[in-house]
């Protein structure tokens, strides 16, 4: 796996993000006639919970306190716990959870690369707005799994709160040096472009690219909207 601390490099600018009225607004929608073959989904869904947990790892080993390492040591262990439950699931199925997750590793990697932040602060803000941002649209995706597997999914991927833990370390750094909440607003806008691309690059697209579209910008715009209100949360302006 790619290591998370590295030099700054340049950054992809997100799309321009809707107003927060438009985005309450959205249906709730899944994405059920996107959903790839069990095994894709939980190929792909797992190994980004792979890399989660070794990033949230090389946070702890790196947080500047003990309550900062404390706290992203119970993240890593709820990923890891997620993790787990996928694979589980594989296995269940007969699967070969090495040979599922290979396909997806380097895509991932190249994902991990992108989004790993300049410095400790930023890595943190990408953890919470990546894992937030995706795991609420794996569980979206997870609505076209056969039943026995879309119950056993969104449960795994319900388990634990990776939200707390998250908000409070940037909370606490913020309210230590408040000049960080400008910096930390701005890379959170610029790290969902990356995201959706990792999330759009799960979908089983059709032929009939628009009408895969008219299902895709609705989901979309609520994930967006739930991620400005995480962002909202922490006193950020997404």
């Amino acid at each position: 796996m790619t290591p998370w601390l590295r030099r700054s490099r340049p950054r992809t600018p997100a799309p321009m993000l809707p107003s927060r009225d438009t985005a309450t607004a959205a249906t709730r929608v899944d994405l059920h006639e996107l959903t790839p073959e069990t095994d894709v989904f939980l190929g792909h869904c797992a190994t980004l919970h792979l890399t989660f947990f070794e990033q949230l790892s090389h946070a702890v080993a790196n947080a500047p306190r003990v309550a900062e390492k404390d706290a992203l040591a119970e993240a890593a262990a709820t990923i890891l716990a997620r993790y787990r439950g996928l694979v589980a699931e594989m296995e269940r199925l007969k699967l070969d959870p090495a040979a599922v997750m290979e396909p997806h590793l380097a895509s991932v990697q190249e994902f991990e690369r992108r989004t790993m932040g300049a410095d400790w602060h930023e890595q943190v803000a990408s953890a919470h707005v990546a894992i937030g941002f995706l795991t609420d649209f794996w569980i979206r995706l997870g609505a076209g799994l056969p039943r026995d597997s879309r119950e056993r999914v969104e449960s795994v991927l319900s388990e634990g709160d990776l939200e707390r833990p998250l908000h409070a370390i940037i909370e606490r750094a913020i309210a230590a040096n408040p000049r960080l909440s400008s910096r930390l607003a701005l890379w959170c806008r610029r790290l969902v472009g990356d995201t959706m691309l990792q999330a759009r690059s799960s979908l089983a697209l059709h032929a009939d690219r628009s009408r895969d579209e008219e299902q895709i910008e609705p989901v979309f715009t609520e994930l967006i909207a739930e991620h400005t209100r995480r962002l909202d949360r922490l006193g950020l302006t997404a």
